[in-house]
């Protein structure tokens, strides 16, 4: 079997998309369509991880604005035009197929970050995830009411992260 690798996502994974984050993520759900709008506002930012011949996992970036956060399982109906940073939005892969997948994923939205003119990637670590993301470079913001409200729907331990791309 081939090491699984990225590739760009189609509208035709949708279904292992929703299946996998339904399987990682029961607690945070998130609605097709959700998915849907997020592959079609930007499909450059989001990727599906190939095992042999089967979607092991997905990441889902877009435009976005620093220190705002999407609306779990709600629609963007478009991107904002102040857009100044790429927000990862979700990285979900089956337990079998992690280890050294997410440094290639971040890795592929950095590149796609600097070359669409944006110096910042954005996150929110959920299920005590951040010491992960910080290996990979983000680092937790001290978040004001508003984010801190909007963080309480990720669930307990939900941290807003940055990555100044400026710095590496």
């Amino acid at each position: 079997m081939s090491k699984p690798h990225w590739r760009p996502a189609h509208a035709t994974d949708l279904p292992a998309i929703s299946a996998i984050a339904a399987r990682i993520h029961p607690d945070l759900p998130e609605s097709p369509e959700v998915f849907a709008e997020k592959m079609r506002l930007y499909p450059d930012g989001c990727r599906v991880l190939i095992a042999g011949s089967e979607i092991a996992g997905y990441g889902l970036s877009h435009p976005w604005t620093q220190h705002r956060i999407p609306p779990l399982d709600g629609l963007l109906a478009r991107l904002p035009d102040d857009a100044d940073c790429l927000y990862v939005h979700d990285v979900a892969v089956l337990a079998e197929f992690r280890g050294g997948v997410l440094r290639a994923y971040v890795a592929d939205i950095e590149r796609l970050a600097r070359t669409s003119g944006f110096a910042m990637l954005a996150l929110v670590s959920v299920y005590a995830t951040r010491p992960m993301w910080q290996r990979l470079g983000f680092k937790p913001v001290a978040a004001d009411v508003e984010l801190r409200s909007k963080l309480a729907s990720y669930g307990d331990g939900a941290t807003y992260m940055l990555r100044d791309l400026t710095a590496t």
